[in-house]
């Protein structure tokens, strides 16, 4: 339903950290161009919990504007009260988005029965597909891959995100959710693990920046090119680490900016990337060709 590769989209800020919408609409063309199936909005990469509601039903207005027809639109609209949940996610149904996406409820670290009952709830008050988040990290709560299997059966949960790095549990929830149910990997570097467990894709940060190349490397796995699939990957793992190298998506602004793309600074809590860290970016850019 949503494709191979989905890039989880930043949002650009102007200078006094509002929304940059003319931005906003220019990175959407720019990663559709560059392979991605779905957008995600207002996901972690971009800035959720700094947003607000207007915001982001704003956002996802500009990005089905700018993409219809071309790729889907996948709205972050998970937040720690179901209630509050449900809300931004009709609003984000009426504004056109082709999926939401929830992500764990946060802090207040619900139990199992807490979750099902929560993603249930939501998806029920809802019409549209919607993709589970699994992210423990930063969440402080996992998802089990037991109630992942419950939650496959209600029918408009189609898909998950598993940010979990368990590979046991991704393995898990490969085999044994209905085969119309998507497993994407929460991380650029275990996309290829993922697939090898059984799994659909990736929700990638790194496709902003290298987008054809991720996508020619889950396209070489799934035809049965192995090899250059495991080339494609240990390429592009440096990249993909590195991004990581202070609090997403603090570096990738900033290698957003270096490579030309107006995406202003993160907003806080986040600061921007440490003036010491700045060199290690740029070396890492130009190794890949993105800057010279």
């Amino acid at each position: 339903m949503f494709g191979s590769m989905i890039t989880a989209m930043v949002t650009p800020f102007d200078s006094d950290f509002g929304v940059n919408y003319d931005s906003l609409v220019e990175l959407a063309g720019h990663l559709v161009k560059t392979g991605s199936d779905s957008l995600v909005a207002t996901g972690t990469t971009g800035e959720s919990t700094t947003l607000s509601k207007e915001e982001k039903i704003d956002i996802y207005k500009a990005v089905v504007g700018a993409v219809k027809g071309k790729a889907k639109v996948i709205a972050g609209t998970g937040v720690n009260s179901t209630r509050e949940c449900i809300e931004l996610s009709l609003k984000a149904q009426d504004a056109g988005v082709d999926g939401v996406m929830l992500v764990t409820p946060y802090y207040n670290r619900p139990p199992q029965e807490g979750l099902y009952q929560h993603f249930k709830s939501v998806a029920d008050a809802l019409s549209i597909p919607v993709m589970l988040y699994n992210v423990p990290g930063r969440t402080a709560v996992n998802l089990a891959a037991e109630t992942t299997l419950r939650l496959a059966e209600v029918e408009n949960i189609v898909a998950i995100k598993e940010a979990s790095g368990n590979v046991e549990q991704i393995t898990y929830i490969c085999a044994d959710t209905p085969d119309d149910f998507a497993v994407y990997s929460g991380d650029d570097s275990m996309t290829l693990p993922v697939l090898i467990c059984g799994g659909n894709g990736v929700v990638s940060i790194s496709a902003h920046l290298v987008g054809n190349e991720i996508k020619k490397m889950i396209d070489s796995f799934l035809v049965g090119n192995v090899q250059e699939a495991v080339r494609l990957h240990q390429k592009l793992m440096p990249l993909f680490k590195g991004l990581f190298m202070s609090t997403n998506p603090v570096p990738l602004k900033a290698a957003l900016s270096m490579v030309g793309m107006n995406v202003g600074q993160p907003r806080l809590p986040l600061t921007p990337l440490p003036e010491s860290q700045v060199p290690e970016l740029r070396k890492l850019l130009h190794s890949y060709d993105l800057i010279s």
